[in-house]
């Protein structure tokens, strides 16, 4: 099968390696620092949008923050009633019974704000995880949906990325989001306004600078945001560095060739770059807020020299209480003023992830369903008839001048009968195959199912009816039922063994300490290559489709068990319609029809005695694996 080779792989530097590897990630990553965001249509509606499924719970949360925030205002101003009018009242003599009614009424506003704020934290809390979570089962549901070429083209570390930092990235935003942004505005507003009604000339004075302060957050956010953006390219690198050698293949693949250091000096270079950043991202801004305490903390000072300046002049209208009510309102301004500040730079900051994170979520799939789409039963000829018609496909990303993967290739497979395709690497072979099964979509010409052509079957039933065993087959971390009831979950226990009995594993199984229960590690390196396929076999034969397809199941096997797992997918193959890519051309001698792939086409089909007796290519591939 050959193909563009995917978009993200490997650099040729390896990273790590010595030269131009280094230099050329920290010229990409001085890109990166000046380059924008994706640029995502309407992101903030879009991101407001995640919040509506939880409307009651946001309003019940929004009303509890602004009865929070709007009395924590409410205790300065009674400060200036203990002062005025308890402790130095006009007359002279301190009232003590109204000031033991000021401080009670302090203490109740006291305990009922922190028991409102225990509860808006509860709600905020589950309804911004709940969006979070929403978020990720969309982001995994839009990536089950993709088609295999798009992740033949993406590293598999940098789509784990998109889905788990950069939405981990975006959670701390979605969870304080509502409280933060309603709770420090009414704190904020009310603040403000019983400023005003204490001394209007002092307001003005307090809050002179902010819209200067404003304009230079939104500076410090913007310059904030690209660097989000670039840490998360490289946490993406750094996912699919860990992902491609720490798997079992990869570990294999350092440890049979001695590469451990080179691999340890790629994770190490990614790893600064990712600390470099990290830093660079924590510091940017802090010189901003850092001016913004100093600014906000000397108000108090200023204030009282403008007060002393207002008494000297012959103000009747501020008094001790006056002064202290005001400075103790201002100094309540400072922290929700710098958590709307900071709030507001995060929101810039995390732009970049979401308008990563909408991306892939506004990904369409090449393979998507007709809107008059029917199923597999519904198609007008019998079940396991395959037809290609002058079918042309080419790769996501080939160049419009290069040669079509498949160009031209028409063939008809009768219901229960048993195709094979060979040629040399690269001829077209599996493609042929993962298009029957629209793994791929035909980019000219028509793939019939059962009589009709695939793009008008829903996508999901032609899976249903197809069964693939491939070369490469993947196993989950868990016990070889678990595995085997991948295929049919409501399988019983009888047929599970009478599957493996049929692909010849079953006394192998029983051999196990643990049996069907055996966890078989990750992608089944526990067992043989052998043992793996026949499990795989075992896996198809559970989920009975009337269309098999083998993509070169024997390949990667010893001769012995050749023997064993060709036996076994003979019986797999019996009463079922079954395409077979093989190299090997003992396995596909008695096949009923034989079809000799080249450069994209089929340039002979027949018999293997009369493919044989024409001294073509076949011919010629046969004496090859006869010497």
């Amino acid at each position: 099968m050959s193909h563009p080779a995917p978009a993200g792989s490997r650099r040729a530097s390896m990273g790590g390696m010595p030269g131009r590897g280094v230099a050329s990630r920290d010229e990409e990553a001085q890109r990166a620092l000046n380059a924008e965001a994706p640029d995502i249509p309407d992101l903030w509606p879009r991101v407001v949008a995640l919040f509506r499924p939880y409307r009651s719970a946001l309003l019940l949360t929004a009303a509890l923050v602004i009865a929070s925030a709007g009395a924590t205002v409410v205790p300065p101003l009674i400060v200036e009633r203990i002062f005025d009018r308890a402790l130095f009242p006009p007359d002279g003599d301190p009232q003590l019974r109204l000031l033991a009614e000021l401080v009670t009424v302090m203490i109740a506003i006291y305990i009922v704000t922190a028991g409102l704020q225990v509860w808006q934290t509860y709600l905020t809390a589950s309804v911004g995880n709940r969006v979070t979570g929403d978020l990720r089962e969309r982001l995994f549901a839009r990536l089950q949906s993709m088609e295999l070429a798009f992740f033949t083209r993406t590293k598999t570390g940098v789509i784990q990325s998109r889905l788990q930092n950069d939405v981990g990235g975006v959670s701390g935003v979605l969870t304080t989001f509502v409280s933060s942004i309603v709770g420090n505005t009414v704190t904020v507003l009310a603040s403000l306004v019983a400023m005003v009604l204490l001394d209007w000339r002092l307001t003005i004075l307090a809050v002179i600078l902010m819209p200067a302060l404003v304009a230079v957050q939104r500076r410090v956010g913007r310059v904030r945001a690209r660097i989000a953006s670039r840490t998360q390219e490289s946490l993406s690198e750094l996912t699919a560095i860990t992902q491609e050698t720490l798997s079992v293949s990869g570990i294999l693949l350092s440890k049979v060739y001695n590469r451990q250091r080179l691999e340890t000096d790629r994770f190490r270079a990614e790893n600064a770059t990712q600390i470099r950043l990290q830093v660079q991202q924590a510091m940017t801004g802090q010189w901003f807020f850092g001016l913004v305490t100093i600014v906000m903390s000397s108000v108090p000072a200023v204030i009282y020299l403008a007060a002393g300046v207002l008494i000297d002049h012959g103000s009747s209208v501020l008094t001790a209480g006056t002064v202290v009510a005001f400075t103790a309102v201002q100094s309540r301004l400072l922290f929700p003023l710098m958590a709307l500040m900071r709030v507001a730079l995060e929101v810039q900051t995390s732009r970049a992830l979401f308008a990563r994170i909408f991306e892939y979520l506004d990904l369409e799939p090449a393979i998507q369903d007709a809107d008059d789409a029917v199923g597999v039963e519904d198609a007008p000829g019998p079940l396991g008839a395959v037809e290609f018609r002058d079918v042309e496909f080419r790769y996501p990303g080939s160049r419009d001048d290069a040669r079509p993967t498949l160009d031209g290739v028409s063939f008809r497979v009768e219901p229960g009968t048993t195709h094979a395709f060979v040629g040399p690497s690269g001829a077209g072979k599996t493609t042929i195959v993962y298009l029957a099964a629209r793994l791929h979509e035909a980019t000219g010409g028509a793939v019939m199912f059962a009589g009709e052509d695939v793009r008008r079957l829903r996508h999901e039933s032609v899976v249903d009816h197809v069964g693939v065993v491939s070369q490469e087959t993947y196993l989950f971390h868990a016990t070889i039922a678990e595995n085997l009831r991948y295929a049919r979950p409501d399988a019983t226990d009888a047929e599970l063994e009478q599957a493996c009995r049929d692909a010849s594993i079953h006394e192998a199984i029983e051999s196990f300490e643990h049996g069907y229960d055996t966890v078989v590690g990750e992608r089944g390196y526990r067992l043989s290559g052998g043992e793996k396929q026949r499990i795989a076999i075992a896996r198809v034969l559970l989920k009975d489709p009337p269309v098999l397809l083998l993509d070169e199941a024997t390949s990667a096997l010893d001769t012995v068990s050749e023997r064993v797992v060709q036996s076994a997918l003979d019986r797999a193959a019996q009463g079922r319609t079954t395409l077979v890519v093989a190299h090997r051309l003992s396995t596909i001698a008695r096949a009923d029809v034989i079809h000799v792939v080249e450069q994209g086409r089929i340039v002979e089909t027949g018999t293997h005695a009369e493919l044989l007796a024409r001294g073509g290519l076949y011919a010629r591939l046969a004496a090859q694996q006869a010497d």
